[in-house]
């Protein structure tokens, strides 16, 4: 399961750069489901996946798949232990898997529906299909989707697809790059 793909010392100072940042950006991080941060705009914000105020979501093909991104084109991911009117990924979860804002409006292939639920703290989180939303802090491009498939902070992982379904999962050669837990 080891791969030194993932542990150049260039990988990992991008992934500690860019959770730094979030964390940063938070104000810190929190054990439990309070904020990270203060306003209602939560940890989103803070991440350079989610980008600006702009919610609204698009469709784009990604590796093969017609997943939902964000307006910058990053892609956005659903998190299996969560409900459709309740997130489980809170406090350092959400530095890493950074919820996407609500309201979100619909863009070009955008078909399912769209809701928000209120989080933990307070904050409004975009849903999609009853799952809500968040981006991942490795894609650190338009068009990656290096979260699809982990099993992180006590759940797997799944890129959204605009059929509202969960992205086949990664090769085993993909999945061993991806690191360790949260």
């Amino acid at each position: 399961m080891r791969s030194t793909r993932w542990r150049s010392p260039a990988r990992l100072a991008a992934v500690a750069i860019a959770a730094l940042a979030v964390v940063a950006a938070a104000g810190g991080c929190s054990s439990g489901g309070g904020s990270a941060g203060s306003g209602s705009s939560s940890s989103a914000a803070a991440s350079p996946a989610t980008g600006s105020s702009s919610t609204a979501l698009k469709t784009a093909n990604i590796g093969g798949v017609t997943a939902l991104t964000n307006a910058k084109g990053f892609t956005l991911y659903w998190f299996v232990p969560d409900t459709a009117t309740k997130s489980n990924c809170n406090g350092s979860c959400a530095g890493f898997w950074p919820p996407v804002t609500g309201p979100a409006t619909a863009g070009p292939g955008v078909t399912g529906k769209l809701g928000v639920i209120t989080r933990s703290d307070g904050s409004k989180q975009a849903t999609y299909d009853g799952h809500p939303l968040y981006t991942y802090v490795g894609d650190t491009a338009p068009g990656q989707a290096k979260g699809n498939g982990l099993n992180l902070s006590g759940g797997v992982w799944h890129e959204m697809t605009a059929s509202g379904g969960p992205a086949p999962a990664p090769s085993a050669s993909q999945s061993s790059s991806a690191g360790g837990g949260y």
